[in-house]
């Protein structure tokens, strides 16, 4: 009775595990077929029971399933998204559960090679068909102005190809124009990785994110080294340097930066910009106003050259005539006439500065105001009679505030 007992289990047994690999075969009948909702059902019950979700193969025909529901799903949305993160999860699920290795076995299989272009029953479906499909969409997404999803159809593609740069560039590209920084910086850092891959471009962006966003200048200082170290030449790289010694307040080292790169780079308007400013900041007023006078010369068009040539040389007039007033009246009398003269010197050789830097940015209403009262003060009443017109359009009837 007891051997009876025992050969009906047994017999029981074998039948129950001949049922649920019937199921799986079903389900692998459906995929192929395109009943995928139908595959979804059967293979899902198939991996909850003993005798066939302990086979990789199980999931691997369950990640199959909904990679190609993940792909047959066209409108590419944030639920569809989903269906591709959860089909990478199951691959994944299934290599470890076959050793992770990707030269034999089932793993080679996880990792086959896409084919694109043939016909859908020539595609084998690995987690290489799941990356490709991913990318297809996040390009579909992107010419469709649809930069978010774009962005997590490339994170999910970029999740299966870590050494795939596109992938990589686009995603954190995306990510940086939409303020997920952290994500950005996750995209990034693997290109810094990529020993053969040109990173230049990754460390601009990767400083802007220090620098800006994150209000980490030390970070951005120390990315700026690491940069130039592979880039020592770059003229870029060597501006960042400047400006983050700048706002870290690193003087002498800032300085000597400028010189070594106006050894390098004479002509460079931002970098004598800078220069201006270091001296302007240790009070060498004459130098600073022939770095910046230089840097108009090196580009006419440049908006700060322009404007900080013309502020410097209003601030030389209002010293002038502050220390004007400040004389007893007997001293006063012998030098106001020869004081405002040179004081109106400076005001003259401002406007042509300040007129440019207008002509650079047409809707600058401060400058327009600098303009106005420089004009005022020259007594050039044609000349304040326009700027005036023109704020009262921009800024009202009541705009005018202060004077020089």
């Amino acid at each position: 009775m007891k051997k009876l007992i025992l050969s009906m289990a047994l017999i029981g047994a074998t039948t129950l595990a001949f049922g649920q690999k019937k199921v799986v075969r079903s389900a692998e009948k459906n995929f192929k077929s395109g009943d995928l909702k139908e595959a979804l059902t059967e293979i899902e019950a198939a991996t909850a029971d003993p005798e066939t979700s302990s086979d990789p193969e199980t999931y691997l025909l369950k990640a199959k399933i909904e990679t190609k529901m993940f792909g047959s799903d066209s409108t590419n949305t944030m639920q569809n998204y989903e269906v591709g993160k959860t089909a990478l999860s199951t691959y994944m699920k299934s290599f470890e559960m076959g050793g992770a290795d990707k030269t034999t076995g089932i793993g080679e299989d996880i990792w086959e090679e896409d084919i694109i272009g043939v016909p859908d029953n020539l595609r084998p479906y690995s987690i290489n068909t799941l990356k490709n499909t991913s990318f297809d969409k996040a390009i579909e997404r992107y010419n469709e102005g649809d930069q978010e999803m774009a962005y997590y159809f490339f994170d999910l593609a970029g999740e299966i190809a870590p050494e795939d740069t596109t992938i990589h560039y686009n995603a954190g590209f995306l990510a940086n124009d939409q303020e997920m920084y952290e994500e950005a910086k996750k995209h990034f850092n693997l290109l810094l990785d990529v020993e053969e891959y040109n990173k230049l471009n990754t460390y601009y962006f990767m400083v802007q994110i220090l620098s800006g966003a994150e209000s980490n200048p030390e970070g951005a200082y120390d990315m700026v080294m690491a940069a130039r170290e592979d880039y020592p030449e770059d003229k870029i790289l060597a501006e960042y340097e400047i400006q983050l010694l700048l706002q870290l307040n690193k003087m002498d080292e800032a300085m000597a930066s400028i010189q070594e790169a106006l050894k390098n780079d004479p002509n460079n308007a931002s970098i004598l910009l800078r220069s201006g400013y270091l001296k302007e900041k240790s009070g060498d007023m004459e130098g600073a106003l022939t770095d910046y006078k230089k840097s108009v010369e090196a580009d006419p068009d440049f908006y700060d050259g322009n404007f900080y040539t013309g502020a410097l040389m209003l601030d030389r007039a209002r010293e002038i005539l502050a220390e004007l007033n400040s004389l007893s009246d007997d001293e006063w009398e012998k030098r106001s006439e020869s004081m405002g003269k040179e004081a109106d010197g400076y005001y003259r050789d401002a406007v042509p500065y300040f007129t440019k830097a207008l002509e650079i940015r047409p809707d600058n209403t401060d400058v327009m105001e600098v303009l106005f009262q420089v004009h005022t003060r020259l007594k050039n009443e044609a000349e304040a009679d326009k700027y005036n017109k023109r704020l009262i359009e921009l800024k009202g009837p009541n705009w005018m505030e202060g004077g020089l």
